[in-house]
């Protein structure tokens, strides 16, 4: 069987993806009688197609020690779906081309429930086209929203920024309240799933401290409704801070805001709630709004990522491969909570036919009956995650991180096109 290792990313990436990739490269290379070289795609499964693989044996230990502690995806990442076997043949008979060429038996995707369903597309190539390659998913994404896990890495990293910066601009925005902004707005990622505005409510120290009020994915927004809401808080408390999915959908279930009316590769850019919501406030209300869109901030953090976040997705990367060394195949490593206080997990993992493609919103019983906050439940669940810091080393007053070599392998076949066959 071809021993030969290829590790890629995928999809938005976030403050912890490369410790997944530290996870999976460091554990190889601690296995050298099961596996031989490793190599790393440029840019995804796109870097896959167009052979662009980059040699992982030019990059020093201490360069992949490095990455633990590095936000970004170190090897390129990308959106792009794998089309199906039928219709698109020739990706599939370029894939086996190019794992063959380069001796390769272990492929690593790490990403969210799009890139599971890539990762389980190859893994019936095995059976399909008659190749022993073993496909193999890692979990990431700042979402939340895969299914099986008590948790995406990630999600707790961008959880404590959203959190953190939350709590500091409300401070702000209470000392000048009585004569400034009555109301600030956050919108956060979620274009499905609420778990990031959740995460937000964390950020009270106390009950309405600071008020606010969250606006789910889930929970279709009544505009009269949260104007009356809104008004009341403000009455109550002199000011509100609302934080807003960016997925949030009218009582027809169609999203309010498109960032981008077309889409990438079937990816349509969600974005703008935010300034639609300060407008209808300020027409409907007179208060002085001010807000702030996190967008790519939430997800790069590094500075400020949660220690159980790196953590956990370091060992999502290694058990990855320890499964792989036991001869698993086809499966997503999956965080498995044992316990609430003191907060205990597992690795453990589940085959990708249970999380290809699917989506696993907040619950609605972690959101209070009105719609606008969290209950108790999704607070014990949300506080571990969020837990302990892992700060980068600094150098100058910056973060001092790492950029791979990044050398690629001399290609051994004729140029493909994944655009046009």
């Amino acid at each position: 069987m071809p021993n030969n290792v290829l590790y890629a990313q995928s999809g938005g990436v976030t403050a912890v993806i490369n410790a997944s990739a530290c996870g999976v490269i460091q554990t190889v290379r601690r296995h050298p009688r099961t596996f031989g070289r490793i190599f790393a795609a440029r840019d995804g499964i796109l870097g896959v197609l167009k052979e662009e693989l980059i040699d992982l044996e030019r990059e020093s230990d201490a360069t992949i020690a490095a990455l633990r502690h590095t936000p970004g995806g170190a090897f390129g990442s990308c959106r792009y779906d794998l089309g199906d076997p039928d219709t698109h043949p020739e990706q599939y008979r370029r894939l086996v081309e190019v794992f063959r060429a380069h001796d390769i038996g272990y492929f690593f995707y790490n990403g969210g429930g799009g890139s599971m369903d890539t990762a389980l597309k190859v893994a019936r190539i095995a059976d399909q086209m008659d190749y022993p390659i073993r496909s193999i998913g890692v979990p990431k994404t700042i979402d939340n929203d895969l299914a099986c896990t008590d948790t995406s890495p990630g999600f707790g990293s961008a959880a404590k920024f959203i959190a953190t910066v939350v709590r500091e601009a409300s401070m702000d925005v209470e000392s000048m309240a009585s004569s400034g902004t009555k109301v600030f707005i956050m919108e956060v990622m979620g274009r499905h799933a609420g778990w990031l505005a959740a995460a937000a409510a964390l950020a009270q120290q106390a009950e309405n401290t600071p008020p606010m009020l969250i606006l789910f994915a889930e929970i279709p927004f009544d505009q009269a409704d949260f104007l009356r809401r809104l008004n009341a808080v403000i009455e109550a408390h002199g000011y509100c801070v609302v934080v807003a999915s960016e997925g949030l959908k009218g009582p027809d279930g169609k999203l309010l805001t498109v960032a981008q009316a077309h889409d990438v590769y079937a990816y349509t850019q969600l974005g703008g709630v935010a300034p639609m919501l300060a407008r209808m406030i300020k027409e409907e209300t007179g208060h002085k709004i001010h807000w702030a869109v996190a967008d790519y901030i939430q997800r790069a953090a590094r500075h400020i990522a949660s220690r159980l976040d790196v953590e956990q997705a370091y060992a999502a990367g290694a058990m990855a491969v320890r499964f792989a060394v036991e001869g698993h195949t086809g499966f997503m490593p999956v965080i498995k909570r044992l316990c609430d206080q003191p907060y205990l997990w597992t690795v453990d993992r589940v085959p990708l036919e249970q999380v290809a493609d699917i989506e696993q919103g907040l619950p609605r019983d972690y959101i209070t009956e009105d719609g606008y906050h969290i209950t108790a439940a999704c607070r014990r669940h949300l506080a571990p995650l969020i837990d302990g810091e892992d700060y980068p080393p600094y150098d100058n007053g910056l973060p001092n991180y790492v950029r791979i070599r990044g050398e690629l392998l001399e290609k051994k076949l004729p140029v493909f096109s994944p655009e046009g066959g």
